[in-house]
């Protein structure tokens, strides 16, 4: 905007403007105040401006005729320019070749062939001039080849019929099965039609539909005669022929003397009205996206007068069955949302940890479907804390090993796990427990490999990454046979010495690492406490150790319980004696005469102090 005068306060924010080519517009916004004074920016048309300055990022302040331009480029991308095709490139506005490539100069040609000279196709064309369909139905009157683009069909004046497009595989796309289709866009061989019907009053030209292809299926176009006398109030002529005077056969006209010939007379014909019809509009969307709806449309009674059709009072179609208005419809089956196990145990032996169950969006036939399809709003919770006490020696553990004691098969991986005393915690805490923490579980890379007699698989990985570990193999008795290999008894291949299937390993020292014990439960149920764990760095001996990395140590203390506290009222305690603070002051609640008389007061001081007991 403007600079920033004294008094003025000034915010910028940034606006990130998506397009067709997902390059992300990011406009500098100025927000100038002062008082009721207000000056907005923003992001400068690049048809308001010349084509040299398209790809700079200009302002213009509300209720002003001057620019400000805030950058001398855009971030490349940014459209520029009359068409869709145009973005900004280092600060110029460049065209994409529709090979997408930039300025390669490319277009279209005719035949949808980019940078293509127009030889790739050829126009075909042509007029139906046939006069009268004098029987009902449906008359072909051009077939339609596959591969074809810029289809165009055109009525050159209105008519009293219909066009109608079918696919050769007997799909009915527009106007089939004696149902007129409303004008609009229909799918279908792999493109898209635009129906269009003439204006009753004002328009002279038939009916049409476009499409630009190409097309996946031969397609045939066809006229569609509803009724021989769908328009009343018609003219009828005499018909005279040049016939012979004793056989009366017809001959040709110039046999007969032209200035004979008599003059054509007419008279009216189909003087009573058409009757009227009914007009079927589409189907609205339905009213649920899943389960049972309701969708509508409309059912107009139309009659056709002088070349024009017109609405008129339902009664005029009572000859006719009238269509329903509403049906119901389901889209999809709903789902819903189910707990499929119970609670796991908590995560830690003492202290505050969490518990989790399963919980699967299921549809109606049990099957597990995503959770979109299921109102996020009615999720049942599928994680919650658990409190199992309160600890004094704590379980101190390792991280599990990324590795496999095998490579294939069952095999173990571990983590280190000790109980040590807690020296930080000003909770009250107790011992360890009896609960060990596991410091191994098992792990499967899957089936390993047959061979000849006693196979030995390749040795595992080493359980531990540092430090002593294990390292297993497969040994299996196998004898070959003209099929292939078969796994025998161990006690086949006894005469044979059993190669060892685990061994001891020690890849390197695993050096100072960081172990931490569970959180202790929460210091305060409400109103904000806190909780702690103990960590300590060790060494391969077990040892305190300050090897360890200090950016890599775990928190040791964090807050919790930050919910505001609800007071327990307690309508049994409530202060009898009016001056019941002197009693508080005078430190007599210690006698049960006091404590129940002035019980609000003498609770609420009780409760005061054991806070600051807890804190302290």
């Amino acid at each position: 905007c403007l600079p920033n005068p004294s008094g003025f306060q000034a915010w910028r924010a940034s606006a990130s403007l998506p397009h067709e080519r997902h390059h992300p517009e990011v406009c500098e916004i100025m927000f100038c105040t002062h008082k009721s004074y207000q000056i907005i920016c923003f992001c400068v048309s690049s048809v308001t401006v010349s084509g040299d300055q398209r790809c700079e990022l200009n302002c213009r302040a509300i209720g002003f005729r001057f620019y400000v331009r805030q950058s001398n480029r855009v971030i490349d991308g940014t459209p520029c320019g009359q068409n869709e095709t145009s973005i900004c490139v280092a600060g110029r506005c460049q065209s994409l070749g529709c090979d997408e490539y930039l300025a390669s100069g490319k277009v279209m040609d005719k035949c949808g062939v980019c940078g293509g000279d127009n030889t790739a196709c050829k126009l075909v064309s042509g007029l139906f001039q046939q006069h009268s369909l004098n029987k009902v139905g449906y008359h072909k009157i051009v077939e339609i080849p596959e591969g074809a683009t810029k289809i165009n069909v055109t009525e050159m004046v209105k008519s009293r019929n219909y066009l109608a497009l079918k696919s050769r595989s007997g799909r009915s796309i527009i106007n089939g099965n004696w149902a007129i289709d409303r004008p609009g866009k229909y799918e279908g061989v792999g493109t898209m039609f635009t129906y269009r019907r003439p204006n009753e009053v004002t328009s002279t030209a038939g009916e049409s539909f476009l499409a630009e292809g190409p097309t996946n299926e031969i397609l045939d176009v066809y006229v569609c005669n509803q009724s021989t006398s769908m328009y009343s109030k018609m003219y009828r002529y005499t018909i005279f022929r040049c016939v012979h005077r004793l056989s009366h056969e017809q001959v040709p006209e110039n046999q007969c003397d032209s200035s004979t010939r008599p003059s054509s007379q007419e008279e009216p014909c189909n003087l009573q009205s058409c009757p009227a019809f009914w007009d079927i509009g589409e189907w609205s969307e339905c009213s649920k996206t899943c389960g049972l709806g309701m969708q509508h449309r409309q059912v107009l009674c139309r009659q056709v007068y002088a070349n024009r059709t017109l609405n008129v009072h339902t009664s005029r179609c009572r000859h006719l069955e009238q269509p329903e208005t509403t049906s119901t419809c389901q889209l999809k089956i709903c789902s819903e949302w189910q707990i499929r196990t119970e609670w796991s145990a908590c995560s830690v032996p003492c202290g505050v940890g969490q518990r989790t169950r399963e919980v699967h969006c299921v549809s109606n036939m049990g099957d597990f479907v995503s959770n979109e399809e299921c109102n996020m709003n009615l999720r049942p919770s599928d994680n919650e804390n658990c409190d199992m006490g309160p600890c004094a020696k704590s379980w101190f553990f390792t991280d599990w090993g990324n590795k496999c004691s095998a490579e294939c098969g069952m095999g173990i991986r571990t983590r280190g796990v000790l109980c040590l005393t807690n020296h930080i915690s000003s909770l009250p805490l107790e011992g360890c427990g009896h609960e060990r923490p596991t410091d191994s579980q098992v792990c499967n890379h899957g089936p390993c490999e047959s061979r000849i007699e006693w196979f030995t698989a390749p040795w595992s990985q080493c359980s531990t990454e540092c430090g002593s570990g294990s390292q297993q193999r497969a040994v299996v008795c196998l004898m070959k046979t003209d099929e292939g290999f078969n796994v025998m008894p161990p006690y086949e291949c006894s005469s044979l010495d059993k190669p060892l299937n685990q061994q001891s390993c020690h890849l390197k020292p695993c050096g100072a690492m960081w172990y931490h014990t569970d959180w202790s439960a929460c210091s305060k149920t409400c109103e904000g406490g806190f909780r702690v764990r103990e960590v300590r760095c060790l060494s391969d001996d077990m040892l305190s150790s300050e090897g360890c990395e200090e950016e890599l140590k775990p928190v040791e203390r964090e807050e919790c319980n930050p919910e505001p506290c609800v007071p327990h009222i307690d309508e049994n305690c409530r202060d009898k004696y009016f001056n019941c603070n002197v009693v508080v002051q005078a430190r007599l609640c210690v006698y049960d005469y006091y404590k129940t008389t002035c019980c609000s007061s003498c609770t609420r001081v009780a409760h005061r102090q054991s806070q600051h007991r807890a804190l302290s």
